[in-house]
């Protein structure tokens, strides 16, 4: 049997980065345009739900057939979501609340079949930060890694020195849980291994 084609459905590099190392190459990236902002009193589990399956269904309607995997990531400090920084004093707003305290970060995985129905995931992991100096926190700052990063951090960064431990997928505090996206579209007749 043909294996279906695979459309990933984000514009973000670090998923793309994540599938290839498991070595899925989707035959198309397009990026889903989609308002991320949380809906009144949502909680971080449903708008990565949400915002996954968003993107999934946007994209997959101008591709009938396709397997369309959509995934968004939200970090969150107890029920208090904490979006893309817009400017560093976002940033370090996000950085100080995170400082010596544990957060969650959620990711959510949706993937539209090719009859249109969708399949999900919600994965989430617990990060542990250490207590950030100022002085670590303004040198993160003018490095610039922040930019466009849920939470304002990147794991697989610098700001891998600010993390005393990691409950969960590793994978998914970068952007996409490999083991359960893998498992995913298996599920859905994807083998990587078997060409088109």
């Amino acid at each position: 049997m043909e294996r279906p084609r695979l459309i990933l459905a984000s514009a973000s590099p670090r998923r793309l980065d994540l599938l290839t190392q498991i070595g899925i190459a989707p035959d198309a990236v397009t990026p889903a345009e989609v308002d991320e902002r949380p809906h009144r009193r949502e909680l971080p589990a449903a708008l990565a739900r949400r915002l996954a399956e968003a993107k999934a269904r946007h994209v997959a309607s101008g591709v009938p057939g396709a397997l369309v995997l959509g995934a968004d990531t939200v970090v969150a400090c107890g029920r208090r979501i904490l979006p893309k920084a817009d400017d560093a004093a976002a940033a370090r707003r996000h950085l100080a609340l995170l400082s010596g305290r544990r957060h969650r970060v959620y990711g959510g995985v949706a993937v539209v079949d090719g009859n249109g129905r969708i399949h999900g995931r919600l994965v989430v992991t617990t990060v542990a930060f250490k207590r950030l100096e100022t002085a670590e926190i303004d040198r993160y700052l003018a490095g610039g890694e922040w930019r466009g990063k849920a939470g304002a951090y990147a794991v697989q960064g610098q700001a891998a020195a600010f993390v005393r431990a990691i409950n969960g997928s590793y994978s998914n505090v970068v952007g996409l849980p490999l083991f359960e996206t893998a498992a995913l579209l298996k599920g859905l007749g994807y083998r990587p291994d078997e060409g088109p």
